[in-house]
């Protein structure tokens, strides 16, 4: 795990088997069959953060919604598109409400992956299916988890998971090597002033990274990305014909670290689920 301290990131080739990543993919393909109706749909969009004005992603944290694309709906919630490429995310409690997500989330290769990167007292904190689809599957704007899941100290570390191959053309990772030893550089909290329709904003603005800095990280399917709290990383959108799914879960330290009160995504009453104990 050195090239982890080194980069901020790693890559494990095969982490899981093409027949485990299948039955995943499955479980994400069939929440597209069964989409809410009209007047429920919602968009997550990281370029325009509408949704922090919106509870539908508060309540999202300890449960398992779905996020719309945003070029996939009419104003009036109608799909522009065949539902299978309609959704661009489903979140964030799928490593413990869903029995499948869940089983491979506290295998015992991730237990082991968390081990070596010295997690004594790991715990799940949120999980995404990500679909990335074809000509519509929006850009991830650069950022760092650490961002959006703060805690004193740092010590947090995201597993994303292909479940087909990403690459340059679908919109696979880039990320800046090195980048995790420069600190937070702005964060996304529960907004006090309550006053404000926005329930959620970052405390300041984007900062601009100059793109040299950042090498595309193409990965095979059944590979998983261990990406450092603090490392910047981003996708492009999707303009090419295939889909780039992905299953991603961010782990965090409990012992002596605390989680921040302010951050979007709050623990459940019993605290988060404890990746050893599950």
């Amino acid at each position: 795990m050195l090239q982890f301290e080194k980069n901020g990131y790693i890559v494990l080739d095969d982490f899981f088997k093409p027949e485990e990543i299948d039955e995943l993919k499955f479980c994400g393909e069939e929440f597209t069959k069964n989409l809410p109706p009209e007047t429920e749909r919602k968009i997550f969009n990281t370029i325009d953060a509408q949704q922090s004005k919106d509870q539908y992603f508060l309540d999202s944290a300890h449960k398992v919604c779905p996020f719309f694309e945003s070029e996939a709906l009419e104003n009036d919630g109608t799909l522009k598109v065949h539902p299978r490429v309609s959704l661009n995310k489903v979140g964030h409690a799928l490593h413990w409400l869903h029995p499948t997500f869940k089983k491979y989330t506290f295998d015992e290769r991730v237990k082991e992956a968390a081990f070596q990167l010295d997690y004594i007292e790991p715990a799940v904190c949120q999980s995404m299916y990500i679909y990335k689809n074809p000509g519509i599957g929006s850009e991830v704007i650069m950022h760092q988890d650490a961002t959006y899941l703060y805690t004193d100290p740092v010590k947090l570390v995201g597993f994303w998971i292909a479940l087909e191959d990403a690459t340059q053309e679908n919109g696979c990772l880039w990320i800046a090597p090195g980048s995790h030893k420069s600190g937070v550089h702005r964060r996304y909290v529960r907004n006090k002033d309550p006053n404000s329709q926005q329930l959620l904003i970052y405390d300041k603005a984007a900062p601009c990274y100059p793109l040299s800095n950042f090498r595309p990280i193409p990965v095979s399917k059944g590979s998983c990305i261990l990406i450092h709290g603090q490392v910047v990383h981003f996708s492009y959108p999707n303009k090419s014909e295939k889909s780039r799914h992905a299953y991603t879960f961010h782990v965090i330290e409990t012992k002596q670290v605390a989680y921040a009160k302010d951050n979007w995504l709050q623990p459940p009453a019993n605290g988060f689920a404890r990746l050893y104990r599950n």
